[in-house]
This record gives structure tokens, C-alpha cells and sequence, in this order.
């Protein structure tokens, strides 16, 4: 990584120090394409996705009690992982960054139908709880990796998954897409989550990106289309608590929920101009600042009344918000979420792993603390999303400082 002259990187009432900022992306980026990323087929991670092809996956999670790698959804990890390794390489000029987010490109194209004869070209086998049934919510969370690492050059193969969606698993004149694919059968599962026919997918907002890239009004159409149901659907303010995979019987809400459904809707407001989609993702952020911890962190069973569990972390949930309060400030220009910016990094920054025994969590960003379970094992679990989301989070920082934002 190139030196650079130290500056401060004044946000809220926090005051860091931009080469530590950078020291701490390089470490957990490292942490990624070192130790997390798949080198060979005979990695010894458990393994239960029908991948023909594994070399550039990232490994999901870790557990520090058993030092036990496992996968959980290698493809939409992976494809978030690319995005978080070229920004990196964006601010470091790391060498090696970029050579493992494109190594993560090609574990996510390898295991897409590229062959225009196949009635299911364009389709990335984004395996997540099932083995052998594809998400059309991972689809979706892989292509912002390749759309990042390198649009132009993976251009086809973001249009082609996208149409595939368009054209297979979006339920037009609902603004619901349908979820989970078996690929052998070529049929979607019935209300596979929740009992809903489908859910309005609106992930990184990918359906507006491929209409950007290609002009294809199909995509613009669902887009909005899906906006507009999530403002229609949206429960509690800011989030979407009635689809999974938040919980309508308990009233939890997924960390993540109202980052995948809401920051796209920036993305809405900047193309139309209507407020109301500018308004719903602010409401997004405040849904975060409302649920964060005293300490800057978030538990990831968090009510709607914004009581918690005791246990159970979920560090990813308030990285991801990172780059939603970032964009809120871009957009609006106010400090509304200055403080709980600074609170998320200085909190991620303080539950890295910076000098572990296990060789294995170095640069890593401590995802949850499990329960007490009796025994004197380490209660430590890690998710690469805490990481994924810890880099794309300080990018999106750094731009708003280079931009005199902050």
C-alpha cells in the first residue's frame, strides 16, 4: 500500500486518523483475498452448494471455538466480496486486491449459463439455504461485484442475469419478484418465504444499473415498479418487516433488511426527482440510527420497538449502514448522520481483529458474540459480510472526505 501523509477525517464529534482509516481497509481487504478467499479446490472449508467450481469463492463464516470454515451463500458473498476488494484496490493501489476481485469475478461467471441455446441463460447459480435451489435476492447481490470490478468487461454477463430476473421472476403489475429457482425442474417454488408469491427484490438497485448500461426500458419498468410496492409495503417506517427475512411473528428485523431495500432508493429519487423515494431511504437511515447501540454497534435480534437480545451481534448490519448514512449526506447535505457514522466505524474499527493468536481472524471484523453456552469456548463468530461491508462502508467515507463532504 502506497504511504500516505497522515490528515485528520473529522465526522460528528470523532476525529481519525485518515491513515489509520486506510491501515485498518488494507488489513480487512488482506483479510479477504489472504486468508477468507478460496485457493484451490482442496481448501477444507465445509462445503453444501452444488458449485462445479470453487477457486475465488469466499469463505462465509468462521467459527473461532471450532476453527471451522463453512459457506453459507458463496456466490452473492463472493460478488460483494469483488466489490469491497476493487474498492480497496481503488484506495490503495494494492496489487493484490485487484487480483483477487477478479478471482472472485470468475468463481461467479463460471457459474453462470452462458450458452444462449439454454432456455436459462444469463442465470448465476446463487445457491444460499438450499443446495440446489437458486435465489433470484443472491443473483441479484452478486453483479454489483462485477459491475464495480469492471463494467464494461463483464457487461453481458450482468445484462443477461438481469434479463433472466426481468423477464422470468418478475411478477409485473405486482412490483414482486419471485424467489427461490430449481434449476433442474426449471420451475420456481411456490411461496417458498413467508407465504408471499414473491418479494420486491430491489438489491443494490441492479434493475436500474442494467437500464443505465443497456437503455432496455424492461429494466427501468421493474425497477420503479418494485419501488413503488416497497413504499406501498413499507412496515415499520424504514424497513419492510412483513417479508422475510425479517420476522412478522416475533417482530425482528433483519440488520440488513432496510439496506438492501432501502438505500436503492437513493439511486430512485436521483433518476426521477420525486422526493418520496429520497424520503423512504432516509427513513431507512433513521430506522439505523434509532436501532444502534450506545457502543456504535447493532444486535442483529433487534424489535420492533427497538428492544434487543442480550447476545448475537451483527456488526454487518451497521457497516452496511455506513455507506447509507454516507449517501445520505452526499445527497442532502446536512449532518443528520454524522454521529451515527462515526459511532459504526469507530465501533467496527474497535471489534477488528488487529493482532489475534488465530492467524485466521487477522483483519477480520468480529461479526457476533454467540450466548453463553456453558463452556469456556470462544464466543467469537465471524461472517465475511462484517468485512465486506467494513471496506465498502470506509470507501464510501473516503470519498465523501475527498469530496469535502465530511
Amino acid at each position: 500500500m502506497q504511504a500516505v501523509a497522515d490528515e485528520s477525517v473529522k465526522i460528528g464529534s470523532f476525529d481519525f486518523s485518515k491513515e489509520k482509516i486506510l491501515d485498518r481497509m488494507n488489513l480487512a481487504a488482506s483479510w479477504l483475498s489472504d486468508i477468507a478467499m478460496v485457493k484451490n479446490e482442496d481448501d477444507n472449508a465445509v462445503r453444501r452448494h452444488k458449485h462445479s467450481s470453487w477457486i475465488g469463492a469466499v469463505k462465509g463464516e468462521y467459527s473461532a471455538a471450532r476453527k471451522e470454515w463453512s459457506f453459507f451463500c458463496p456466490i452473492w458473498h463472493t460478488g460483494q466480496a469483488v466489490k469491497a476488494l476493487a474498492e480497496a484496490y481503488e484506495a490503495t493501489n494494492e496489487p493484490k486486491f485487484l487480483t483477487a476481485a477478479q478471482m472472485g469475478a470468475r468463481f461467479i461467471i463460471e457459474n453462470q449459463i452462458c450458452d444462449k441455446s439454454n432456455a436459462d441463460y444469463g442465470l448465476i447459480m446463487a445457491y444460499e439455504d438450499k443446495p440446489d435451489q437458486i435465489n433470484t435476492s443472491a443473483l441479484l447481490e452478486c453483479l454489483d461485484g462485477l459491475f464495480f470490478l469492471d463494467k464494461n468487461q463483464y457487461s453481458q454477463n450482468i445484462l443477461s442475469a438481469a434479463e433472466w430476473v426481468a423477464s422470468k421472476a418478475w411478477l409485473k403489475g405486482k412490483g414482486l419478484v419471485m424467489d427461490l429457482y430449481d434449476p433442474q425442474k426449471k420451475v420456481f417454488i411456490e411461496k417458498p418465504y413467508g407465504g408471499h408469491e414473491g418479494r420486491p427484490l430491489f438489491e443494490d438497485g441492479m434493475l436500474l444499473k442494467a437500464f443505465r448500461m443497456s437503455d432496455k426500458k424492461i429494466f427501468r419498468d421493474a425497477f420503479f415498479e418494485i419501488a413503488d410496492r416497497l413504499l406501498q409495503d413499507e412496515f415499520p417506517e424504514g424497513n419492510w418487516g412483513n417479508y422475510t427475512p425479517c420476522n412478522r411473528n416475533t417482530g425482528s428485523i433483519h440488520p440488513r433488511h432496510a439496506y438492501w431495500w432501502g438505500n436503492p432508493m437513493f439511486m430512485a429519487y436521483e433518476e426521477s426527482g420525486d422526493r418520496k423515494y429520497l424520503d423512504c431511504a432516509l427513513r431507512s437511515c433513521r430506522w439505523y440510527a434509532k436501532a444502534q447501540r450506545a457502543d456504535g454497534g447493532l444486535i442483529r435480534g433487534t424489535y420492533l420497538d427497538f428492544s434487543t437480545d442480550s447476545f448475537g451481534h451483527a456488526t454487518s448490519g451497521i457497516a452496511a449502514a455506513m455507506t447509507m448514512f454516507c449517501n445520505a449526506m452526499k445527497i442532502t447535505k446536512s449532518d443528520e448522520f454524522a454521529q451515527p457514522l462515526a459511532k459504526a466505524l469507530d465501533y467496527c474499527m474497535t471489534v477488528q481483529f488487529t493482532n489475534p493468536a488465530d492467524e485466521n481472524l487477522k483483519g477480520a471484523i468480529l461479526e457476533k458474540v454467540l450466548p453463553p453456552d456453558g463452556t469456556d469456548n470462544s464466543p467469537y463468530y465471524i461472517r465475511d459480510l462484517g468485512t465486506i461491508f467494513y471496506i465498502q462502508g470506509i470507501s464510501a467515507i473516503l470519498k465523501l472526505n475527498k469530496e469535502n463532504i465530511l
